[in-house]
């Protein structure tokens, strides 16, 4: 956050951050909140099984992460859960289809810039396993475990194992 320094108003470069969500100038009347934004991350299962992916990118290049990704502008949650499914892993899903289970807060590091998240959990299930066409740009692999062998710790983000936390112990 350090790295914003000049307003982009008035152009000094005295832009204030207050460390939790915005800018503000102390020469002008300019302010930026750095609002949270809005996830989602499927849990997909099939039985007493789970399907992971596996990131190849930061943040958490190697580690397991559920599809999903951040919500567009005018979209609903199950429309972003059903365009992230179709764009990581080449499903056609209805919106509908998705069952929501519950939040959890999560920081998003991106190119030195810390963004505060709410994922968004929803839970997709399926009688059988499938075979999916692979954005290898961000995903390097999958695999379906067993919910009751998960190691929490190959999991990429702490929202996502804050949340596998509860919902294993559910199950």
């Amino acid at each position: 956050m350090e790295n914003l320094r000049f307003c982009p108003k008035c152009g000094q470069g005295n832009l204030q951050w207050n460390n939790v969500s915005k800018w503000s100038c102390n020469n002008c009347d300019f302010v930026l909140y750095h609002n949270t934004a809005a996830a989602v991350a499927v849990v997909i299962q099939c039985k007493d099984e789970l399907f992971f992916t596996v990131r190849n990118q930061e943040p958490g290049k190697g580690k397991w992460d559920l599809s999903g990704g951040f919500t567009d502008p005018k979209e609903t949650s199950e429309e972003t859960c059903s365009r992230e499914l179709n764009e990581e892993l080449g499903l056609t899903i209805n919106p509908e289809e998705f069952k929501y289970l519950g939040s959890q807060p999560n920081i998003y590091p991106y190119k030195s810039i810390d963004y505060n998240t709410l994922d968004l959990f929803y839970l997709y299930e399926v009688e059988e396993k499938f075979e999916i066409k692979l954005e290898e740009s961000e995903i390097s692999a999958t695999i379906w475990i067993k919910a009751s062998e998960l190691d929490l710790n190959k999991i990429a983000f702490e929202s996502q194992k804050r949340f596998l936390k509860n919902y294993i112990d559910k199950l």
